[in-house]
């Protein structure tokens, strides 16, 4: 009989892990079992290497996406919510979205089903990984993007449907709007609550972990009421909650000569598209950006691009209650089975996991071992045809050389 526990709260919400943890995954779409195979290899063996069997994880799989219609004939069957729940941290590879048509996106049925609130994904520079930036080691942002509302809140209607027609109808007669009859019609909800509690977690983060600064990405001075509304509130939230840690750009420049106060994060806000100018021109000038839903996948995708892509960078969707940690990229199913794509962000949403889980001994030597075997030139094929003299590995192959280089750091150690 298995010894493994579930994680659980205290009385105050923090959790308490067991050495012996239940964390349920989704194996996921197209490459996710090969990626998923991967991720698993590298977080078993860095927990096995760092604690020696005083801590390990048991897997405990959910089925969801492809697998979960084969078994149940659902896509996202409501006991796989409840089991993550139940088990309070999952991790997930990526899940089948059609365009245009079919199913609604699983990833963000996910979130808010399970009111995982804040999108978190940090970007930062892994040494040696191909970049098309001149600096890319100035990049160390993490974005937090607000998961559930904004146009992702799935509320839209067809051209042409009755339903679209009807709205397109009070626009114009009770609101005056000029629209085009054939229109699709989509809804952005950004609300008070949801904007400040996703702030709130981003400045706590900021607070944590040394970010001088959090800027609130928005595009208030076209849509007002909503990404402008998203801007007051953040800065509301801030004077509220983190008076004593908290200075606005603008008094550090009317009442302290242009220079932060030491040990005061600074609160910023750009316009969206600026903002993606500036990350670009100066990197190092930013360090947590909180944005509403849109913006933060446009903004976390490109600043990817700029650390080597989509395949290195990790995410996590967290909420108040649970945690799902996930790869940020898609399923890529013309690779599907060939153990031959990147496992790079799941592996590091793997370490963000265990930071979750407070096991940051582990998660820190993912990390460590990763950029180490990237710079050995022992690589996988998306980054080997960048790097002049590297050597092209398999997915699996990829991740037991991270496993080998975790086992030489702590003989070392």
């Amino acid at each position: 009989m298995s010894s493994a526990e579930k994680i659980t709260r205290d009385a105050n919400g923090k959790l308490i892990v067991p050495d012996h943890v239940i964390i349920p995954f989704i194996e996921g779409d197209g490459t996710g079992p090969d990626i998923w195979r991967a991720a698993r290899t590298v977080i078993n063996g860095a927990v096995e290497h760092v604690y020696g069997g005083r801590r390990k994880i048991e897997w405990k799989e959910i089925p969801a996406g492809e697998k979960g219609y084969e078994q149940t004939g659902q896509w996202l069957p409501e006991q796989a919510l409840e089991i993550i729940r139940e088990h309070v941290a999952a991790i997930k590879g990526p899940l089948t979205t059609p365009v245009g048509k079919g199913i609604r996106s699983l990833n963000v049925t996910i979130r808010q089903a399970l009111d995982l609130y804040a999108c978190v994904r940090p970007v930062k520079y892994v040494e040696g990984v191909p970049s098309p930036m001149k600096h890319p080691e100035k990049i160390n942002m993490v974005v937090f993007r607000e998961n559930t509302e904004d146009v992702y809140a799935g509320i839209e209607w067809q051209s042409g449907s009755p339903e679209a027609q009807k709205v397109i109808a009070f626009l114009r007669d009770e609101m005056k709007a000029d629209l085009p009859e054939t229109a699709g019609i989509g809804v952005k909800p950004i609300s008070e609550k949801n904007t400040k509690r996703l702030v709130a977690r981003a400045i706590t983060y900021a607070a944590d972990n040394g970010y001088p600064s959090v800027t609130l990405m928005h595009k208030g001075n076209i849509m007002k009421f909503t990404e402008g509304a998203f801007c007051t509130w953040g800065y509301e939230k801030a004077k509220e909650s983190f008076a004593g840690i908290t200075v606005t750009e603008d008094e550090v420049y009317k009442k302290y000569d242009g220079k932060a106060p030491e040990g005061k994060i600074v609160i910023k806000d750009r316009i969206a598209d600026m903002l993606f100018q500036q990350v670009l021109l100066r990197p190092d000038e930013f360090g947590v950006i909180a944005t509403p839903n849109l913006n933060g996948d446009y903004i976390s995708d490109a600043l990817a691009a700029q650390v080597g892509g989509l395949g290195m960078a990790p995410g996590a969707n967290i909420g108040d209650k649970c945690a799902v940690f996930e790869a940020t990229h898609g399923t890529a199913p013309k690779y599907a089975g060939l153990d031959k794509v990147n496992p790079s962000s799941l592996i590091l949403s793997g370490a963000m996991m265990l930071d979750y889980l407070n096991w940051t001994e582990a998660a820190d030597r993912i990390r460590q071992s990763l950029g180490e075997t990237v710079k050995s030139g022992n690589v996988t094929y998306d980054l080997a045809r960048q790097i002049p003299g590297s050597r092209t590995v398999g997915c699996s192959e990829f991740a037991n050389a991270i496993v080998e280089t975790i086992g030489r750091m702590e003989d070392d150690s």
